[in-house]
């Protein structure tokens, strides 16, 4: 039996909505991400959502200088790609500790506290109430 050392990484884990993501970023890297064992590309459709998840790496200059692996659940693709990028963000603090202030005038640090609201009885949904009739 072989032993294969592990690589060492910097791990930060991001939250928005329902979605969280386990975020490991490994230094000297090509700048390649992979989410849940598939490249971001294939992941994600939309370029917007590509470029949120490449935002922290803009904001600090590092894009291109970590390879990501990201394992998210919970959600839909917009919540998830924004906790795929707090959780970056958490990550590259661990890096380096001088990008606080980029990150944090960025508004990259600070959690989504936005929620689903929940159902009320006597209604359809949160706020939805049922159809009024006069007659």
């Amino acid at each position: 039996m072989f032993y294969k050392p592990k690589k060492a990484f910097f791990y930060g884990t991001g939250r928005k909505k329902s979605s969280v993501a386990r975020v490991r970023i490994f230094p000297e890297g090509t700048g390649a991400v992979t989410i849940n064992n598939r490249e971001m590309d294939n992941y994600f459709g939309l370029d917007t959502l590509k470029l949120l998840v490449r935002q922290p790496f803009m904001v600090t200059d590092t894009l291109g200088k970590f390879d990501v692996v990201v394992t998210v659940a919970g959600g839909g693709v917009t919540g998830q790609a924004g906790a795929i990028r707090h959780g970056i963000s958490r990550a590259l603090l661990q890096v380096d500790e001088s990008y606080r202030p980029l990150l944090k005038k960025a508004g990259l640090l600070t959690r989504d506290p936005r929620m689903k609201e929940r159902k009320k009885y006597g209604l359809k949904a949160a706020r939805r109430a049922p159809q009024f009739s006069k007659r």
